[in-house]
Order: structure tokens, then sequence, then C-alpha cells
């Protein structure tokens, strides 16, 4: 997985980019990772990259120029994909992240900042926009990073375990069940005895259950095309009865 990040910023994206899985998947070559200083690509003497927008308003605006000197020294045989971190853009989710992770491109991500930047990087360049979620942050540094780490997330060895991937979050459509570890009671919160049971089967379907339960309770636009099997669909009639949750629990699937 070839990747690389356009930024005013470039030292605190080395510095997260030094951490955790990203830097495990840097130096098991799994990931490369390009940080280019946009100020390095300006002809000015100041190193400036930005200007005051046409037709007044204000705050400044990303200048074309060093933005295409940056992309144009990427010279990656196989073609770049650029993405532009932006409010305006898609959703990002893990579907996304799916797809991107399986990118054979070099994905170029594009972190903007001040007011905005001129549009014709975007109309001229071919920057496809995407969006980690309704609300504005001062860069996309921090779009660009959560983007990334999501792909890499998915790579082949990347946590070191498939099953950890089969088991995260949105993998399934669901959200995680929950956790527990040692001591088994804190505070006077007992760990549910099915864990410490030894029972594979029975923890399998405590943790379906809770992970259907929290889903429900907290992302029910999840459920609302979710076409359920046959023990989902019974685990939501138990889980209705005990918590008076009269939420939309999904389609229901074929009989097998």
């Amino acid at each position: 997985m070839r990747a690389a990040i356009l930024t005013l910023f470039p030292e605190p994206v080395k510095a997260f980019l030094n951490h955790s899985i990203l830097k495990r998947a840097v130096e098991s070559e799994l990931l490369s990772v390009r940080v280019l200083d946009i100020r390095d690509f300006s002809k000015s003497r100041h190193r400036q990259v930005d200007d005051t927008p046409y037709g007044g308003g204000p705050g400044m605006v990303l200048s074309p120029g060093p933005v295409y000197e940056a992309i144009e020294s990427l010279k990656s045989q196989d073609g770049v994909r650029m993405i532009l971190t932006s409010p305006r853009g898609k959703p990002f989710n893990q579907e996304v992240a799916k797809e991107l992770s399986r990118e054979t491109r070099e994905v170029v991500f594009l972190c903007g900042h001040y007011e905005g930047l001129d549009e014709r990087i975007i109309t001229g360049l071919g920057f496809e926009e995407i969006s980690i979620g309704d609300y504005v942050l001062t860069g996309g540094e921090l779009p660009a990073l959560v983007m990334l780490d999501a792909m890499v997330r998915l790579a082949p060895g990347a946590l070191g375990s498939n099953e950890s991937i089969q088991e995260e979050s949105f993998y399934s459509g669901l959200l995680e069940y929950p956790h527990y570890t040692k001591p088994r009671s804190f505070r006077e919160m007992e760990v549910p005895e099915v864990l410490l049971s030894g029972h594979h089967e029975a923890i399998r379907k405590w943790r379906l259950k809770e992970a259907l339960r929290k889903t429900m309770h907290m992302r029910p636009d999840l459920m609302e095309n979710r076409v359920l099997t046959p023990e989902e669909r019974s685990l939501v009639r138990e889980i209705q009865d005990e918590d008076g949750s009269a939420i939309h629990a999904g389609r229901e699937g074929k009989e097998s």
C-alpha cells in the first residue's frame, strides 16, 4: 500500500506515522508513505502558498501553483489516486476504507487549510473529495490520517491476525460487543458469567447478542437495511423483550 500526504504541517503528520499500527506497517513494508510540505513547492521567497480570494471575503485561499508542483513531483509510474479531505465530500465509511485499501495506485491526500483552496486544484487535477463527518476542522491532516489508519488496518498482516479484523466494529455491519479483562470484580461491577464459562458457543452467542443490542440502541440506522439471520431475529426479539425496545431492527432474511 502506497500513500502520500501533501500538507502545510509535515511534522505532526510524521509524528503520528511514527506510532502504533502505522509505524509497524511502515517497518514491515506493508505501507509506504511520503509526506510532502506544500511550502517546499512555492516560488515565493517567503514560501507563501496562499493569497486573498478574488471577489473579496475573509481569510486566505490556497494557491494552485504549489499544489500542482507537488503533485507533478510524485512521478508515480502506476499513476495516483488523489483525495481532498473536504467537509463537502462524500462520506467516509468502512466500505470506502476497504476500497482504498485495495487501491493499487499511490493514494495522495491533500490537506487543505485557510478558508479553502483554489477550485482549479480540484477541477484541474481531478481530486476526489471525501469527508469524515459533517463538521469543519482547522486542517485536513486529521481526516487524512483517519482515512489512512482505517485503510492500513485492512491490509493483510497489519493487525497480526485476520480474526482481529473480522471482529472489529463495522466489519460485520454491527457495533462491537463489550470487552472485559481482569479483575473479575471491580467496584461492585462484575464480568458477565458467560465469559467465565469457557463455553465457546455460549460466548459467541452472547457477543452477537450484545453487538446487536449496542447497534439497535446506538446506531439504529445501521439496522434498518440489515437482513437478519434466523439466529439474529431470535436474539433481537430477546433484546426487545428485555429492554422494551421498539427500535426498527432490520429485515428478515430467508430461512436457511
